[in-house]
């Protein structure tokens, strides 16, 4: 699948053809009317990044997805997030929550990395979400904002005793005893780790129980009450499906036979179909946007993750969703990001280095625009991008010292993406909460290396 670097003449082609094919971006309302265009009527939009703290990519992911919403009917953001935490945020933008502002609606991201969804982008987008479902007409749908990922077991088995506890307090009392398998264990990560041993009895068929009872007593609760408040059945229906598939991905963790990527992919991409489904019962072809990383969004199959049997969200809407499914793609050459050092530790406001010699995103930067959008598929100047290169992925730990070992993977980013917007010169994004650790004074041009 991967080949050689091309030589010197065959790249100076490929960046004037690159050059000759690229969409300047240059903050004009317009910017995106060829990639609307493209996009027509896929069903679902799947919106990249190149690391997790970047504030370009949220803003132009924003302004991407209010179009969608205003011009094309899209009624749902899902993020790459846990359900609880973005449930909290969907029943403030819909008016149906305590907060105050889209702050406060964001005081459920606290769990390591919370500067990913706890960041000013994402509170100026909240706040539009909000404006815009407050002036919709009576009775119209109001767009909704909502997690896929699976890390909250815990808090997920907490909302699903809540939304019992005043509906059905037996089957509260239940699902606490079920529940209660995981007491002796103060984080998934422990539990995991007691099981893989054989310290401690697996919890699965409890999980399991808990979401087939849920499931059956829908129509119960709706004749009890009358009627039965669709959202939240379906968000204590979601964290149950949470509870299960979280039990399994931490079990598996410390287990060499199970990929825990494939399993938390898999799940994001369940959600994402069980959101669909749920949406469709309302208004037939419910159109979602998604915004995760780029190697979730991105198809695996062009990638070395597809080598080494691993899918993701990409791949899987691709196959699920044909025809409907359109994804996009971000990339960047240098800059700041905010990362940290290791899992667990506060969030540091880092260089970028400039991107590798024989990277897509050096290739970009050689076209000469601070940023542009690039539509591949049939236009023949893209084509020379189906050459396999190097490309850039930064997610919560970025190590620039390790740089080429850590952050880069080999891709064909012609079948990975339908659509690139590149971004030549990015800047971290600003968390809510800024320690000692994120500085915004600009740092020499040096760092990290000192040379």
């Amino acid at each position: 699948m991967f080949t050689k670097f091309p030589n010197s003449d065959i790249q100076a082609t490929l960046v004037d053809q690159i050059r000759l094919a690229a969409r300047p971006l240059t903050g004009a309302d317009d910017d995106y009317d060829e990639l609307l265009e493209r996009i027509g009527d896929a069903r679902f939009v799947l919106l990249g990044e190149a690391t997790h703290g970047t504030h370009e990519f949220y803003l132009e992911r924003a302004r991407i997805t209010q179009r969608l919403i205003l011009e094309k009917g899209f009624v749902a953001v899902a993020v790459e997030a846990d359900w609880p935490d973005a449930h909290r945020v969907n029943r403030f933008i819909q008016g149906r929550g305590n907060d105050a502002d889209a702050v406060e609606a964001l005081g459920g991201f606290r769990r390591f990395p919370a500067w990913m969804w706890r960041n000013s982008d994402v509170a100026d987008f909240v706040a539009w979400l909000r404006d815009h479902n407050d002036d919709l007409p009576p009775g119209a749908p109001k767009v909704g904002f909502h997690g896929l990922d699976l890390y909250s077991l815990h808090t997920s088995m907490e909302a699903v005793i809540a939304y019992l506890d005043k509906l059905d307090p037996k089957a509260a009392g239940r699902a606490r005893d079920r529940y209660a398998c995981f007491d002796l264990h103060e984080d998934p990560q422990s539990y995991g780790y007691a099981t893989a041993l054989g310290l401690d009895r697996p919890c699965r068929e409890q999980v399991v129980a808990q979401l087939l009872e849920l499931q059956r007593s829908a129509s119960d609760y709706a004749n009890r009450n009358g009627w039965i408040a669709e959202d939240d059945f379906f968000s204590a229906e979601q964290n149950a499906r949470v509870a299960k598939a979280a039990e399994e991905y931490y079990r598996a963790m410390y287990s060499a036979e199970t990929n825990t990527w494939n399993l938390r992919d898999w799940h994001m991409a369940e959600t994402l179909d069980a959101l669909s489904s749920f949406l469709n019962r309302r208004s037939h072809g419910a159109k979602i946007v998604v915004w995760a990383h780029n190697s979730h969004i991105g198809d695996a199959r062009a990638t070395r993750m597809g080598e080494r049997g691993e899918w993701n969200i990409g791949q899987l809407s691709r196959g699920r969703y044909d025809g409907e499914a359109f994804l996009v793609g971000f990339t960047t050459h240098q800059g700041t990001v905010t990362a940290a050092s290791n899992w667990g530790e506060p969030a540091e406001l880092k260089r970028v280095r400039p991107s590798l010699e024989e990277s897509y995103e050096r290739l970009f930067h050689d076209v000469g625009h601070d940023r542009f959008l690039l539509l591949l598929g049939n236009d023949e100047r893209t084509w020379g991008l189906r050459r396999p290169r190097l490309e850039r992925a930064i997610g919560v730990i970025y190590r620039p010292e390790t740089e080429r070992a850590s952050h880069y993977f080999q891709a064909n980013i012609h079948a990975q993406f339908d659509a690139v917007i590149h971004i030549d010169r990015t800047r971290a994004v600003a968390p809510l909460e800024r320690l000692g650790t994120w500085d915004d004074a600009e740092m020499p041009e040096t760092f990290p290396s000192g040379v």
